[in-house]
């Protein structure tokens, strides 16, 4: 292999794509790579893909399409590789409309990345003709499901810190998959069953983070609440795991995400209230706010039971932040039932809310079973009405901590004056972001007080006081 041989990744969708990445560069230093950020430096170039929405798949093939003139003319030699969830969905197809790629591979096949890279860039500089290749796991439909479980390996080996985004925040994945098959998803099917990992490989590994300077994790999953695992004849559930990483002496917040309603017990809402590591945020998507919808979207729960759980969260965690997912212009939705999500979202006192349009996805049930008939510019105009909502409750909120004197962890800088000053931004343990102004980049990676002296909807405005 080269020794300068140099490898760019780009990174499309959800924080389980941002860690797949952080993982792939570091098996791919470890290999004797060099990462860089820039495609016009790199010998191999990369794409972590997404499908869950039209828009983000559009993306992808049309960066492909630009590459095709770097392949052919500026380096034959080089090599492109998709990775993700749309090479899991889109398999051969990828091909047809980018015959450059090399390679595509899914994330159940993470292992194999470097080995693959290695093999490609040996091959050609040899002169050597490489035959395209797919590494992908099995599909669910036409499988057993320990099989297809098989072929999507876990696959989250050591951390190097210099890959990392923020040296001080890390994302640990949990549990890997889903078995929840709403009916608008394409997850499932690309992500492959719900596996969780075992306990001590977590606790392992959030350990070295902490050794590594990490002062907060995220614990992830696609259902993270529903992690569990069979240890010693005895199940361990995600309130047991946060009990255990809440020992780890240099860990200093701990987080998790995503939450399906269902899964949201007492037990870990006390969890969340009594472990003054946990921070004080639940994010739990409702998808809707109507029962014909949420019965249409195979959610499972009715909108009562939804917000009977939001009230025990309010009820049980003193200062919880809740934030939530919803899907707009879903197949058959009326005035009515777009209504009773509107109605939601003034009910739910979000922080904030992650508003999308519905973007039918081949392969799921909601594309087998029913008409993509509501039009775009509807969906535009509910897109707007929730977010104006939204924002009018999350201006609201913020405004409630003006005065206050707030913790933050400092995460980086957030603009850069012409006087050589910078703003620096921070996360509060209720995930509401603080900016402030600094005379350099000291306090990144340090836990202050901040008073808030202003807000708007989705920022705080601080004044640091004192440092940690």
């Amino acid at each position: 292999m080269n020794p300068s041989s140099s490898f760019y990744i780009e990174t499309v969708g959800c924080q389980m794509n941002v860690l797949d990445s952080e993982i792939a560069a570091a098996s791919l230093v470890r290999a004797g790579l060099k990462q860089v950020d820039d495609t016009k430096q790199a010998d191999v170039i990369l794409f972590n893909t997404c499908s869950i929405r039209q828009h983000a798949e559009d993306k992808i093939y049309s960066a492909l399409g630009r590459l095709k003139h770097w392949k052919t003319d500026v380096k034959p030699s080089g090599v492109i590789g998709v990775m993700g969830c749309m090479a899991q969905k889109d398999q051969g197809l990828i091909f047809r409309r980018a015959p450059f790629v090399d390679f595509i591979l899914g994330p159940g096949s993470l292992d194999e990345l470097a080995k693959t890279v290695l093999r490609f860039i040996e091959e050609k500089n040899s002169g050597c003709a490489a035959e395209p290749v797919m590494l992908l796991g099995l599909n669910r439909c036409s499988n057993r499901n320990v099989d297809v479980a098989e072929s999507f390996r876990l696959f989250d080996p050591l951390r190097l810190s210099e890959v990392r985004p923020n040296p001080y925040q890390a994302m640990v994945r949990i549990m890997f998959g889903c078995d929840k098959f709403c009916t608008y998803c394409i997850v499932p099917s690309v992500r492959g069953p719900e596996q969780s990992r075992p306990p001590k490989d977590i606790i392992d590994e959030v350990k070295i983070l902490a050794g590594q300077g990490v002062k907060e994790i995220t614990l992830i999953g696609q259902t993270v609440n529903f992690y569990n695992y069979n240890e010693d004849g005895k199940t361990v559930h995600l309130t047991d795991l946060l009990y255990r990483l809440s020992e780890i002496d240099e860990l200093r917040r701990i987080r998790f995400v995503s939450n399906y309603p269902t899964g949201i017990t007492d037990d870990l809402l006390q969890a969340v209230r009594d472990l003054p590591k946990v921070m004080e945020h639940i994010h739990v998507p409702a998808q809707s706010g109507s029962d014909s919808v949420l019965k249409r979207m195979k959610r499972q729960y009715t909108l009562s039971e939804y917000k009977e759980m939001l009230d025990r969260i309010y009820e049980t965690i003193p200062n919880v932040s809740v934030t939530s997912d919803f899907i707009v212009g879903f197949c058959g939705e009326t005035d009515d039932e777009f209504e009773a999500t509107a109605d939601l979202v003034r009910y739910g006192r979000f922080k904030n809310s992650f508003i999308f349009k519905f973007s039918e996805r081949p392969g799921t049930k909601a594309a087998e079973l029913y008409t993509d008939d509501v039009s775009d510019e509807v969906k535009r105009l509910r897109n707007n009405a929730l977010l104006d909502i939204q924002n009018g409750t999350s201006l609201e909120l913020n405004r409630q901590f003006i005065g206050q004197m707030k913790t933050i962890l400092v995460e980086g800088v957030s603009k850069r004056y012409d006087d050589g000053t910078v703003q620096l931004s921070g996360r509060t343990p209720c995930d509401r972001i603080v900016v402030f102004d600094s005379p350099d980049e000291t306090p990144v990676g340090k836990i202050l007080d901040s008073v808030i002296e202003n807000a708007a909807p989705f920022t705080l405005f601080g004044d640091i006081k004192s440092g940690g």
